[in-house]
């Protein structure tokens, strides 16, 4: 008699007809109970007949799709049925026979309801799919806004659906029919006290519907140890899987599941809070689980990237985490995206540290051929370049970060830069020690190399690149202007040491006073000098590298400006001095087009080339 009792109706005497105040006592009574008996029996010819045990006519047919004028009078109907219950239940001198007539009556009725609920729910799955209500949630939500405070009110009119529906797609006025179908029946279920068996029939549809949709998304539901046993390039697949298919689980699947939840149990808060978590909360807890498992892993430096790739996929979907398990009961689960994204970022924290000391303690030993771009400088840059995508989460993450005392960087790296646009971004400050530690890393893999010009070659190669990295990433943004500037102009004090040091000997072996006049032997022992200096560099600097082409084309156009002018006016000065003498184009190897010749197959890598061909001999 659970129906009898529910709080959700008001006194029989507010639900009673009027009655004149010169009626008495004993016919007001009469009348109350004529109108009741009368709505009991017009309850009881429809009930019967829609009797899920009676005809084999209403056994294989639905009420809600056959005859929608007929469901609005059947919820009518119960409606009354449930008042005159009210009102038997009141009067004392009320057979018990006809109370019991009337809750067989209810049951009966309620069973119908069950199946309908239950054929509306299962056959309308497509037209109820989260992807179709979460991309109509604004219509969703002017729906959760329709009174649905009597019965006979809710089930539209086919008139009424079709103006409600003409801006919307033939999908969504199927689902705006069945989601008002089930609101009606949920409600009225409720109100006669079988709320639990529509609760019952609803998380079976509605869970089956949301394992289904993480089945289909590919979120597999493995332990935290069957995770850390998976090799790197299986993970690797998961987690990108993964990034994908939160996206579609929160902003679909969840977001569909909750709005058709609230709708349909709009006038019952803790009823649409229970059948949600029900629905959503296993397979939602094990969704945001996953990257808190990959966090605990090992931690490798190509493992960074997807681990930011969770933590970002996390951190955008947390306005919506947060407002779709807005419930006491699914706290659990907004618990857990938080502990996912700590150990996200821990782990972020940690492996930056580690690659930090990756660098510092680099002990390569072999020199670079040519003074080329160094692995490490490769790697560590295109490493740093990368991070730099992900600067708005990297700031996120080490927010609360400080630096290290022993990582402050001086003063003097900030030269000619405005250091208090660093101080006030952690994130900045972080990439320009990164550059930092690697660079004088570089400088102390000079030693490696024999050669001091070379070493001054090697430098301006590798921070050239380091400074090309940064203009073509996001670190330029983050490093600004002034700090480029300010290393490119070391890279040309690299190379006007570089050119000190390699060609100082070549120009040493010209006459320092261009005035002076030379004998014919001092003239032909300044061509033998310089010819063996120019030989001798050539030959030594065939095999370097310069890596970046503009550079290449600058270092060489400063050696020709330094060094052809003051051989073209010694030649010019002194070859004819020495024409006659029989060993002539041994002794002039070189005219003053041929050094530009030579010059220009520099810093190519490839050794000796057919170079020495272009000689005067030769022409």
């Amino acid at each position: 008699m659970r129906n009898i009792f529910s709080s959700h109706h008001s006194n029989t005497s507010s639900s009673s007809p009027s009655v004149s105040s010169h009626t008495s006592p004993i016919n007001q009574y009469t009348f109350s109970q004529s109108l009741m008996e009368e709505n009991i029996e017009i309850a009881e010819a429809l009930i019967n007949k829609w009797n899920p045990q009676g005809s084999a006519y209403t056994t294989v047919s639905y009420l809600f799709t056959d005859d929608r004028k007929e469901a609005k009078e059947f919820l009518k109907s119960i409606k009354d049925l449930q008042k005159a219950m009210h009102f038997l239940v009141t009067e004392q001198s009320t057979t018990s026979e006809k109370l019991i007539n009337a809750q067989n009556l209810m049951q009966k009725a309620m069973k119908r309801l069950e199946k309908e609920f239950y054929q509306i729910l299962s056959t309308n799955r497509a037209q109820l799919d989260p992807e179709s209500i979460s991309g109509r949630s604004s219509h969703a939500s002017d729906l959760s806004r329709t009174s649905t405070s009597d019965f006979e009110d809710e089930i539209q009119s086919e008139d009424e659906i079709q103006s409600a529906s003409d801006s919307i797609s033939e999908v969504e006025q199927a689902s705006t029919v069945a989601m008002s179908d089930l609101r009606s029946i949920a409600e009225c279920m409720i109100s006669a006290g079988y709320g639990k068996e529509c609760v019952r029939i609803y998380n079976i549809i509605r869970k089956s519907i949301v394992d289904e949709g993480l089945y289909k998304l590919g979120v597999e539901r493995l332990t935290s140890n069957q995770i850390l046993k998976l090799d790197w390039e299986v993970l690797d697949f998961k987690i990108k899987n993964w990034v994908g298919a939160v996206k579609i689980a929160v902003k679909t699947l969840f977001q569909g599941e909750r709005i058709l939840v609230d709708y349909v149990f709009a006038n019952s808060d803790s009823i649409r809070e229970s059948c949600f978590t029900e629905i959503t909360k296993e397979g939602a807890n094990y969704l945001f689980s996953f990257p808190e498992f990959v966090a605990k892993g090992k931690k490798t430096p190509e493992k960074m990237f997807r681990i930011l790739d969770l933590y970002d996929a996390i951190s955008e979907l947390w306005p919506e985490i947060e407002s779709i398990f807005s419930f006491e009961s699914t706290s659990s689960i907004r618990t857990q995206a938080v502990s996912s994204l700590i150990r996200l970022g821990d782990a972020v924290r940690s492996m930056l540290t580690d690659f930090e000391a990756a660098i510092q303690k680099d002990s390569s030993k072999a020199p670079v051929p040519g003074g080329g771009i160094h692995p490490l400088t490769r790697y560590v840059m295109n490493y740093i370049c990368f991070l730099s995508d992900y600067t708005a989460i990297l700031s996120d993450i080490t927010a609360d970060w400080p630096l290290p005392e022993q990582t402050s960087l001086p003063d003097s790296y900030f030269e000619g830069s405005d250091i208090d646009d660093f101080s006030t971004s952690n994130i900045a400050l972080r990439f320009a020690w990164l550059v930092l530690v690697l660079l004088c890393k570089l400088d102390g893999k000079t030693e490696l190399l024999k050669d001091v010009s070379l070493s001054y070659l090697f430098l301006a190669n590798n921070l050239q690149y380091v400074i090309t990295k940064v203009r073509s990433s996001n670190l330029k943004f983050l490093l600004g202007e002034d700090w480029i500037s300010k290393h490119e102009i070391k890279v040309k004090q690299y190379c006007s040491n570089y050119e000190r040091m390699a060609w100082s000997k070549v120009l040493s072996s010209l006459p320092e006073d261009s005035t002076a006049m030379l004998s014919r032997e001092e003239a032909k022992q300044y061509f033998q000098i310089f010819n063996a200096a120019f030989e001798t560099a050539y030959r030594t600097q065939s095999t370097w590298v310069v890596s970046d082409g503009k550079l290449r084309d600058d270092i060489k156009v400063s050696i020709c400006k330094k060094l052809v002018p003051a051989y073209q006016q010694f030649y010019d000065k002194y070859r004819v001095t020495v024409r006659d003498e029989r060993n002539f184009q041994s002794l002039v190897r070189f005219n003053p087009d041929d050094l530009g010749n030579y010059l220009s197959d520099l810093f190519y890598g490839n050794g000796i080339s057919g170079s020495s061909s272009r000689g005067s001999h030769s022409r």
